[in-house]
């Protein structure tokens, strides 16, 4: 399952799907993260996906992969 931690106008921009709980909303919006599924979050660079993802630890979720480089990576990879 994709979660996208971008703010709303990055995701008009470009997106790849998926769940979008903006960085700063991650903490109140946790009821709607499975933890029961692997999670894939990303971002533009991958550096807001790795906060993402410690704070999510720090909740008990142990599911989560970050996308390396981001959507800058993986457009580039296309």
């Amino acid at each position: 399952m994709l979660i996208d931690v971008r703010e709303d106008y990055e995701r008009t921009a470009y997106n790849i799907g998926g769940i979008h709980i903006p960085i700063g909303e991650l903490i109140a919006r946790m009821n709607e993260i499975p933890k029961d599924k692997e999670l894939v979050l990303y971002c533009e660079k991958g550096i807001r996906s790795v906060i993402a993802i410690q704070r999510l630890e720090s909740s008990g979720f142990h599911n989560l992969i970050n996308l390396a480089g981001g959507m800058k990576a993986w457009k580039e990879a296309l």
